[in-house]
């Protein structure tokens, strides 16, 4: 057996967390349920349960500092006597051992696993072997052995962002788990942002073969350069020029399903709102709704002597008012 601190890879003045992280992280490396086909970690684990079992213990790390036991827990007679037993010994308090373990037997990991973790035995008492009489406790090979209770993982908590042009017309988004594998999830009929979709078993992985937590999905809807989203209708602001706008035309309208073709009445203000019916986001009772288009005259980007002109004389000619008594 190596020296536990080298197994654990820690330096002998290492705090008990400092410890007890170590061992954590590799006992999950090695565990026999996560490499069933590699005898080389079921050893390491073996070891770095041992290792455990001596620096982990605060009794047995400070009788191992002391030279009083070795690597294996075993005792040194260092005048006249022998070393050891053919079992593993665990020396502790004055009223006599704590109980007798196989070195790297699965009940000494489960027992250190569950003091990790905060677990308890079935019988209410803690989970290291030969603490009580009670279920779990005792000598190991003569006694029950208790493995580590299996636990859900932790639910992940995800945001989604959907585009608007997904929503219409392919209704799903994609989402990137935890094992960051990317899976397309169907949106509800009429999502609303916000809105929290529940993907179970694809969370954090459980604790000793437990189930998976779940995803929780909360969809955001990416802000879009063209539409503005209040409810299930769409706006979308039109520029206009301002001869469209005195004489009427068809301007090619952005929808999420595909342009169309708008008419813009003769002398249409600029600020007029006009309604594509069903060209908004899909409802929750079915259907769609609108798309409200508002109307906003551009003035040519130069100067241009004519329309001057046409506009003084206008102004002389056909005044008009184009703001009400309230602006008085």
């Amino acid at each position: 057996m190596r020296d536990p601190y080298s197994v654990l890879g820690v330096a002998k003045s290492a705090s008990e967390g400092d410890i007890k992280k170590a061992f954590r992280k590799l006992a999950k490396k090695y565990h026999p349920d996560q490499n069933k086909n590699d005898p080389g970690a079921q050893q390491r684990f073996a070891e770095v349960n041992q290792a455990y079992e001596i620096v982990g213990d605060k009794e047995k790390r400070a009788q191992f500092d002391r030279g009083e036991i070795d690597a294996e827990g075993k005792q040194k007679f260092h005048a006249g006597g022998f070393e050891g037993f053919t079992g593993h010994q665990d020396f502790g308090s004055a009223g006599g051992s704590r109980g007798f373990k196989n070195s790297g037997g699965s009940g000494a990991f489960d027992d250190i696993l569950n003091d990790i973790f905060g677990s308890f035995g079935k019988g209410g008492s803690r989970g290291r072997a030969g603490a009580g009489a009670g279920p779990g406790g005792g000598f190991a090979g003569g006694a029950q052995t208790r493995s580590a209770p299996k636990a859900k993982g932790k639910n992940a908590e995800i945001i989604a962002r959907a585009s608007l042009e997904d929503i219409v017309n392919s209704g799903k988004t994609q989402v990137t788990l935890p094992n960051s594998k990317t899976v397309n999830v169907t949106l509800p009929k009429g999502v609303v942002e916000g809105e929290k979709i529940r993907l179970k078993g694809q969370g954090h992985p459980g604790e000793n073969g437990g189930p998976a937590g779940d995803a929780m999905v909360e969809i955001r809807f990416r802000q879009h350069p063209l539409f503005e989203v209040k409810g299930s209708d769409l706006h979308l602001d039109l520029p206009l020029a301002l001869y469209e706008a005195v004489l009427g035309a068809k301007v090619r309208t952005p929808t999420l399903t595909g342009a169309v073709n708008l008419t813009i009445p003769e002398n249409a203000s600029s600020g007029k709102t006009m309604r594509l019916k069903g060209k908004g986001l899909p409802t929750k009772t079915g259907g769609h709704g609108d798309l409200l288009v508002k109307l906003q005259i551009v003035m040519p980007p130069h100067n241009d002597e004519e329309l001057e002109t046409l506009m003084k004389a206008w102004k002389e000619i056909t005044p008009y008012r184009a703001r009400g008594p309230e602006f008085d």
